[in-house]
This record gives C-alpha cells, structure tokens and sequence, in this order.
C-alpha cells in the first residue's frame, strides 16, 4: 500500500524506540516476556495487527513494512492504544531472517499484498517460493501463513505456489465476507474495510509440511 510521505515521519519513529525497531532485536527483552510471536508482513496503517493484539493478549505481534509513513501512522494507533503487547518493525520483508531466529515466529500474515501483476515481477509477490523459503525457516515446525487478499489472481497464483512448494491448505475462502461464522473473528484491516464491497475477499490458512531426511 502506498501513501503520501509523512512529512516529519522519520523523527516521529525516533523518539519511540522502544516501540519501533529498526536493527535486529532480542524480541524476549524488547515484549519482556516468552509468548508466541506473530508477525504481519505488510502490516498498512496497523488496523489489523492491533485488532488481533487487543483480542489476544498472550500473543505478541510484530507489524512489519518498508515505509516509514505507514509504520508512522500506525504508532500513532498503537500510543493510542496503550498496547503492550505490539512491536513496529521497519523493514524489508526479504530481510525477516536478520530479525527472527529459525523457528522463532508461530504465525506469518500477509493481507492485501502488493500484486505485482507484471509476469517480469513474479519474485517480488510475498507468496513467491523464494519468500516461502524464508518464512519457513523462521516459522515454528509445521507453522503456518495466513493470507488475505481481494486480487484473484494473486490468490489463484498463491495457491499454486504454496501448493507447490508443498504446503497443505487448512481452510480456504472465495468470498470471505459471506461466512457468517467466521465473520465474529475476521479483524478487518484498513483496506479491507474501505474497499469489501467492490467485490469477493478471498482468504487462506495455509501449513508449512515437515520434511522428512529422504525429501531434503
């Protein structure tokens, strides 16, 4: 998601330190505590990270992105919010192993990734195998990803990708937004909320596979 710069953005993330980080961490020290860790990858203007932090406390979430506007205002939210138990990240999603141990992470979103339709930008979708590769070194064994989207053919190439690098799918949604059940759990994100008329939600839980020695 792209916004116009924040004028003022970069000393505003400064002069909370505490709260976003921009060098490797010792997440133990940084929440104070051993909970699981999530983490958002493309985390927008924060809606759906502190949505999720402020239903479970036990976890602590980290919200990644590359812009210092974005992570801007979703400090702002997050001071707010007096949250304890949400870190900012500004970083680079292909970086994510300078910041997380293997295995460290439990859970991995992606909502509302960039597309990037062009078939000359295939290795900079999130669900491009070489990004897999990275997420399933810092996942729990057998974690897993949970990803939304509102692009059919991001979703469609997703499933592909994850299918072959041999994930198993959990649960899979076309039109989100018409499951009722699910319905009372789905924390919205900024995007989401602005633009689920236009059209189906499509979303996915999706479970990395153990490998056994004779795969590898």
């Amino acid at each position: 998601m792209r916004v116009k710069k924040r004028k003022g953005a970069e000393a505003i993330l400064a002069a909370h330190k505490d709260l976003v980080l921009t060098e490797p961490a010792n997440w133990l020290e940084s929440f104070g505590n051993q909970n699981s860790i999530h983490i958002e990858v493309g985390c927008g203007k924060g809606d759906f990270v502190l949505g999720m932090a402020a239903r479970h406390p036990e976890i602590n979430y980290v919200a990644i992105d590359l812009q210092s506007t974005v992570i801007s205002y979703a400090l702002d939210k997050l001071l707010a919010s007096n949250l304890s138990n949400v870190r900012l990240l500004l970083a680079d999603g292909r970086s994510l192993a300078e910041y997380f141990l293997p295995h460290q992470v439990e859970l991995l979103y992606l909502n509302f990734s960039d597309p990037w339709p062009k078939s000359r930008h295939e290795k900079r979708r999130l669900t491009y195998k070489d990004f897999l590769q990275l997420y399933e070194a810092i996942l729990i064994e057998n974690g897993e990803i949970h990803f939304k989207t509102d692009n059919r053919s991001l979703f469609e190439y997703s499933l592909v990708s994850m299918s072959q690098y041999g994930m198993i799918f959990k649960q899979i949604w076309l039109d989100l937004h018409k499951d009722l059940e699910f319905a009372e759990q789905n924390v919205l994100t900024e995007y989401e909320r602005k633009w689920a008329d236009k059209g189906p939600i499509y979303r996915m839980e999706a479970q990395f596979v153990q490998k056994n020695e004779s795969d590898l």
